[in-house]
């Protein structure tokens, strides 16, 4: 069955504070309900906690981080799923009823299976 990745694009917000504890819930519902077709997922920490990296000249030059995110948004990539489904058509379906598509976005991606 092929498998999907469902990026959550959210406000960014710190999922650890209480006051995501109402949102919180609505994905545990999610979970509950769509849980037959996930296969794995997280949130991530606010994007200041980010770093980029890059490596200036290609492979094997200089490393260059930048702290936080690398372009500022409205909506910021927050977390993903794993979705193991029949087709697009059920993916787009299951995606539909995260929360984040409400307030937000879902990209949903075909995973390619090497090997």
């Amino acid at each position: 069955m092929p498998s999907y990745l469902a990026l959550t694009y959210t406000a960014d917000v710190d999922w650890t504070e209480p006051a995501q504890a109402a949102e919180l819930a609505e994905y545990r519902e999610f979970m509950a309900a769509a849980g037959a077709v996930v296969q794995g997922g997280k949130a991530l920490y606010p994007t200041a906690t980010a770093t980029t990296v890059r490596v200036k000249g290609g492979k094997g030059g200089d490393v260059l981080t930048t702290d936080g995110p690398y372009a500022e948004t409205k909506e910021a990539l927050t977390g993903y799923y794993l979705l193991e489904c029949a087709d697009l058509d059920e993916a787009v379906a299951v995606a539909a009823k995260l929360p984040a598509a409400w307030n937000g976005a879902v990209e949903v991606r075909p995973i390619i299976e090497f090997g």
